[in-house]
């Protein structure tokens, strides 16, 4: 029996999702002389003109999945097919992920019944929430021994222990096995503890939240699959939705996504799905490109040609060979420069040089440029955007994650915070005060244009930073409990403040004051109200803030708002005889330490594509599925080239389907870094199109020398632009 169901293989930019897009049109438009599709029961076609029959079937309620990688992918992808066929067509773009938890959150009714859960609403977690309430469940049994053995601090052991459950889940693997399968990978491994004890916690972990209604992103994937997926009456109801299923690059799902495409498969839908081999960005981070592949045997195969003519094309080849095959002798194509010196300060420096004369040059534009490394740390980052700024040539960080606290405006909301609430007085001091009475004491003006990176280079003040230190020194009165500032008369030479400072001051004491007595009388409903009240009053006020800003603000109401509604739950399940105020403490605890980033939904602003160089790591890179002309790869020499990093999770290998439970030897580390490298280059050299320069210091940032796998490609450049040469 021939199968109508696709699958599309090819490497990167070769057409896998325009040709997935394709297949889709001529399901629902299989001619175009006439209106019909597989949505409507009238044939109404021309003689001679063959239709499957399969695309007339269940026309009850017709659905389209559409599933993409990750959630900017999936955008992009409904987008293109919500254009192609002018809307006509209902479809439902998701991640593998994001359908999970629609399923369970939809057919919760259903889990309560199979699982004896407590009829409740489900609440999800965000990662940061749940790594708070496992350490707290979990801080009796992690003792001072236990974090010896592992040899990483709690919230590092504490998060590696959630993440096993993570790729359990996804694997399709119960959390009761978990320790069998660890057993079986570790071996006699002594340095890691024991399978067993991590698998006690998570059980306890998972009841835990199931009692509370709780869903972790783990805990979503496991009851989907291990028992929503397997019920008959959810499968009936999904069969009836879903007539077809598009998956574009399927080797960045988990192997559970394989179970459903299976599931709609048997029951007669028809599927497209786009397989790139060079791809698994994911791999290491719960992805099975392997098993997601054998999908491949019940479909008919379509192998899409090699890169576009723009790219690299063979001379990409013959750079991945000399890196993989270090034998093979020959000089690399001219379109590959090379920028060489001694410390890495230096080539940061020689890098920003390089691109900034190429703009200005107009050799190319600042979008068609990529910065690309293995990893980037806080000096490189500032150095490359601080040159290029000043050469008025902006800076996209992609997907840069910056912790909330280190906003000067989520901070002065929190000192706010101290200063209405009582008992917060420990958790504030004159330096953030000071910082509070700027911040707050902006003027109420829209600047007219600023800066992504520097927002705050176009707003001014009423409270300069001297005259708030001023107010702080002499005003602030520490408490720990009733934190307080006094009129700006206790300042002896309350003068030198002058009318404008003084005049902010007074309104924002005025409405402190205000704030305290209505807390008092409980006329504010929570937190949350507090902080909208805060920013509508000083921040706001019908001006249109910078996005990074507008960013930062959502997010800390969105984790706000989050953080105290899963406290709510938990004081309904469980009666604790802590005060509210707890809460807020807990909550600005959790802030300062960093775990939150302003990343709320949508990430990216509305509008036209910024005009400026793209700075990323090689997985946020690749994960985005961008190209561009110029390619600049630094650090050419490190070692991290070949290795996971922070793109591979504790334990993963172990919970690959074709592998699961087999021990991880130091060979297969050596062969999965070697295939890593091969991907990587292969990926990145087909997504650009003109030129790459490999930068490259012999010096990394503590002065060892940088023997990494891409030396070979720096050595065998023909352009060299070296410090010298540049002078």
């Amino acid at each position: 029996m021939i199968s109508h169901s696709v699958w599309i293989v090819g490497n990167s930019r070769s057409g896998k999702t325009a040709r997935l897009v394709e297949q889709f049109c001529s399901w629902v438009q299989p001619d175009k002389q006439y209106s019909e599709s597989f949505y409507t029961k009238t044939p109404g076609r021309k003689k001679g003109v063959h239709i499957p029959e399969f695309l007339y079937l269940k026309q009850t309620e017709p659905g389209v999945l559409v599933l993409a990688a990750n959630d900017d992918n999936r955008r992009e992808l409904g987008d293109i097919i919500v254009t192609s066929t002018l809307g006509k067509y209902p479809v439902r773009a998701k991640t593998p992920l994001g359908f999970f938890q629609d399923e369970v959150i939809l057919f919760w009714p259903l889990l309560i019944n199979s699982l004896n859960l407590k009829a409740q609403f489900p609440v999800r977690l965000r990662p940061e929430t749940e790594q708070e309430l496992a350490t707290k469940l979990w801080r009796p049994q992690l003792d001072e021994e236990i974090l010896r053995i592992a040899g990483v601090n709690e919230s590092r052991l504490v998060r590696r222990i959630l993440d096993l459950l993570q790729l359990a889940a996804y694997s399709g693997v119960h959390c009761e096995d978990i320790a069998q399968i660890l057993t079986r990978g570790l071996g006699e491994n002594t340095t890691t503890l024991e399978p067993e004890f991590l698998a006690s916690l998570l059980l306890d972990w998972r009841n835990w939240c199931l009692e509370r209604g709780l869903l972790t992103y783990g805990i979503i994937t496991e009851l989907y699959s291990q028992y929503l997926l397997s019920d008959r009456n959810y499968q009936q109801h999904l069969v009836k939705r879903y007539q077809a299923v598009l998956a574009d690059d399927v080797d960045d799902y988990p192997s559970v996504a394989r179970l459903l495409f299976e599931l709609l498969l048997d029951q007669g839908a028809v599927g497209a799905f786009s397989y790139n081999p060079d791809g698994a960005v994911r791999l290491g981070l719960g992805a099975d490109p392997n098993y997601l592949e054998g999908l491949a045997e019940r479909c008919r195969v379509e192998i899409l040609a090699g890169p576009p003519p723009e790219s690299l094309g063979e001379q990409a080849k013959q750079m991945v060979e000399l890196v993989t095959e270090p034998m093979v002798l020959f000089s690399l194509p001219e379109i590959v420069h090379s920028i060489q010196t001694t410390s890495r300060a230096q080539l940061l420096r020689q890098t920003a040089e390089v691109i900034a004369n190429a703009i200005q040059s107009q050799q190319v534009e600042a979008q068609e440029v990529a910065i690309i490394a293995p990893g980037l740390d806080a000096i490189a980052r500032y150095t490359l955007v601080e040159i290029l700024i000043k050469q008025n040539i902006q800076v996209q960080s992609l997907n840069y994650q910056r912790p909330l606290i280190s906003s000067p405006v989520i901070r002065a909301l929190l000192t706010m915070l101290a200063l209405v609430y009582p008992g917060l007085g420990r958790l504030v001091d004159r330096d953030a005060v000071a910082e509070m009475l700027v911040v707050l004491s902006r003027k109420q003006q829209a600047p007219e244009s600023s800066s992504l990176l520097t927002p705050n280079s176009s707003l001014t003040t009423d409270i300069d930073p001297v005259r708030a230190g001023l107010i702080a020194d002499y005003c602030f009165v520490p408490h720990p409990d009733h934190p307080n500032l006094l009129p700006v008369s206790a300042f002896e030479r309350w003068d030198r403040i002058g009318y404008a400072a003084t005049t902010a001051y007074n309104e924002i004491l005025q409405w402190l004051e205000q704030q305290r007595s209505q807390q008092e009388l409980r006329l504010i409903p929570s937190p949350i109200s507090l902080l909208d009240r805060a920013i509508q009053r000083f921040l706001w006020n019908g001006s249109n803030l910078p996005y990074e800003q507008l960013a930062a603000l959502r997010e800390l109401l969105e984790t706000a708002q989050h953080y105290w509604e899963i406290d709510t739950r938990l004081r309904q399940i469980a009666p604790v005889e802590t005060t509210p105020h707890t809460t807020i403490i807990e909550f600005i605890q959790l802030l300062r330490r960093g775990t939150i980033t302003a990343n709320p939904y949508p990430v990216r602003p509305i509008g036209g594509a910024r005009k400026a160089v793209t700075l990323a790591t090689i997985f946020q890179y690749r994960s985005s599925r961008r190209s561009h002309r110029w390619h600049f790869w630094l650090d050419a020499g490190s070692p991290l080239w070949a290795k996971g990093g922070a793109a591979t999770l504790f334990g993963a290998p172990f919970f690959l389907r074709d592998r699961l439970g087999e021990p991880w030897t130091a060979e297969d580390e050596k062969l999965a870094e070697e295939q890593r490298l091969r991907r990587i280059l292969t990926d990145l050299l087909s997504r650009v199109s003109e030129r790459v320069y490999l930068c490259h210091s012999d010096l990394a940032v503590n002065g060892q020398e940088q023997l990494g796998p891409l030396l070979p490609l720096v050595n065998a450049c023909v352009t060299v632009i070296s410090e010298a040469t540049a002078k």
